[in-house]
């Protein structure tokens, strides 16, 4: 039973079906949001009209659709793939390549029947050929009459390094899942926060303790006025508050601390600091006012009375220092800049803009594990360019038989053969 267990893990035919079924099951991933609140689910794949018919939240949770990455079925199939492959790597590639070593030596004519490049010489002089085949560059293995050579073995190396990159991969993908993070933070300017907004994490996964402080946070415009590029500029404090590194990051330039990643996601407006009379500076909260990501703006009511009837709407909608002010039946009045003041009703000053830098903190302790796997296949992709050729020579009968085999190149392999029957020296 044992036996046939492990022929079945080492059939290329098992191996391809778990790689349909890891496949198939990471399209759905791809296509249900994963990670999401409950909610989410609800409102988009609702019971009384399920997609398809029976693609409804209950269905969504009960089989684990909304994390299939960390699900114990998906880790599972992952983890029989990988023992598969590396079964399949020692019952036959292993034995494949030790075989490939070996000197082959052809005894008989009726060896060469199975080859398709051969030919019959009557020529009793072996030393010719074998000073050829050394200039082929061939490992020369000889017995009295009879000679082989081949060439080109790193190349049967390709399918083991194939094997064991995608190992790699796979091993990668499960400390990944088990081990990593994903955090969401959303942070105003100047100040300092530790990791906390927890969206995913594995279940032995611990969360560095890392101080980050915001620096500054500024956004660039085209000459459309619309946006560039946001960014960040962020600093990596230790446990007495000195910087220990300083990055400014912006979307697709994340940092790297620690092996924990943090990217330029997202930007908001929290509030706006005024001051009314020249008195003390107050603070008032900012409301998005619209849920267009291309064209976000903010509203707060400023008001100049204890109930609240009389006052201005304050409407921001970009970083350029300026707030638009309308009265309360919405008549546009004027532009403020930060540091400038404005009379109406009251003397208004502009002191602040509120921002906020949205953050993902990522960590995936696995990465440096699946860049390795993929290093790996990199290099088994150009190692398996590399030809594995053969050659046999036997001498019989004063005349001499020789053939040869290859694996890719067979055109160029040709030629070569052609060249070590040429009577003429090289």
């Amino acid at each position: 039973m044992n036996k046939n267990v492990i022929k079945l893990l080492a059939d290329l035919r098992f191996a391809i079906i778990l790689l349909l079924l890891i496949a198939s099951f990471s399209i759905i991933g791809t296509v249900i949001e994963q990670n999401q609140s409950l909610e989410i689910y609800q409102i988009n794949y609702p019971t009384e009209t399920p997609l398809w018919g029976f693609l409804s939240w209950k269905f969504i949770l009960f089989c684990g659709f909304d994390h299939i990455y960390k699900t114990w079925w998906f880790l599972f199939l992952i983890f029989v793939f990988g023992v598969s492959l590396i079964t399949c790597t020692i019952l036959q590639q292993f034995p494949s390549f030790k075989i490939a070593k070996r000197c082959q030596f052809f005894r008989t004519p009726d060896q060469f029947k199975k080859l398709k490049i051969k030919n019959k010489l009557s020529n009793k002089f072996l030393s010719n050929y074998i000073f050829k085949l050394n200039h082929f560059k061939y490992s020369i293995f000889q017995q009295q009459e009879i000679i082989y050579g081949y060439k080109g073995l790193i190349g049967r190396i390709a399918p083991i390094l194939v094997h064991a990159s995608l190992i790699l991969i796979l091993l990668g993908a499960i400390v990944g899942s088990l081990g990593g993070f994903n955090s969401q933070e959303l942070i105003s300017k100047s100040q300092t926060f530790t990791i906390q907004n927890i969206l995913n994490r594995g279940k032995f996964t611990k969360i560095p303790n890392i101080t980050t402080r915001i620096n500054d946070f500024w956004i660039t415009y085209t000459k459309q006025t619309t946006i560039n590029q946001f960014y960040s500029d962020l600093s990596f404090l230790n446990n007495s508050g000195k910087e220990i590194k300083h990055k400014i990051i912006s979307v697709n330039h994340p940092s790297i601390y620690k092996n924990i990643t943090f990217y330029q996601t997202d930007w908001d407006l929290s509030g706006i600091r005024l001051k009314l009379n020249s008195d003390k500076i107050l603070q008032y909260p900012l409301v998005l006012g619209t849920n267009n990501p291309k064209n976000k703006i903010w509203v707060t009511w400023v008001p100049f009375t204890t109930k609240l009837d009389d006052g201005i709407i304050l409407v921001v909608n970009n970083l350029h220092g300026y707030v638009s002010i309308y009265d309360k039946s919405g008549k546009f009045i004027n532009n403020l800049q930060i540091n400038e003041n404005l009379k109406f009703k009251k003397l208004i000053g502009l002191v602040d803009v509120i921002t906020l830098t949205g953050l993902q903190i990522k960590g995936d302790p696995g990465i440096f594990i699946i860049y390795t796997g993929f290093g790996f296949l990199m290099i088994s992709t150009l190692i398996s360019y590399i030809t594995y050729s053969q050659i046999w020579i036997v001498l019989h009968n004063n005349d001499i038989f020789i053939g040869g085999n290859t694996n890719r190149a067979k055109f160029d392999f040709e030629l070569e053969f052609q060249k070590l029957l040429n009577k003429k020296r090289l």
